[in-house]
């Protein structure tokens, strides 16, 4: 099991950019392949980004892609998603998660749970 705590989200105009961090700790924090999934009021959680922890492979859903990008350090044994030109239809709470395979963006697929990031994006 590895333990995940987000950081970065807050309030920002449309247009406007936030950085999301998520800390893993755990004795085997680094060998998880690591994801972002945000959930919208009244709306499921979705898959927003996934970043490999080994061959730094990515993957990100068709709506963010071009305008987010997720970044690893695991030296420090923490994740990025860098969102620019944030749009209304961004404003969700944002989940840090980890999985062990590399391939699937179901939420059954991660494990382990952040505690979840308010991003709120106004017009």
């Amino acid at each position: 099991q590895v333990q995940l705590v987000e950081s970065g989200g807050g309030l920002v105009q449309a247009g406007g950019s936030l950085r999301l961090s998520c800390a893993a700790s755990g004795r085997t924090a680094s060998t998880y392949n690591m994801g972002w999934f945000r959930q919208a009021p009244g709306k499921e959680r979705e898959f927003v980004a996934a970043f490999s922890w080994g061959g730094g492979a990515t993957a990100y859903a068709n709506s963010v892609k071009g305008r987010f990008t997720m970044s690893r350090d695991n030296a420090k044994n923490t994740v990025y998603l860098q969102m620019n030109s944030l749009k209304p239809e961004d404003t969700a709470v944002y989940y840090c998660a980890a999985a062990r395979h590399w391939g699937s963006w179901s939420q059954a697929d991660f494990g382990s749970w952040g505690q979840g990031t308010q991003v709120t994006v106004s017009s």
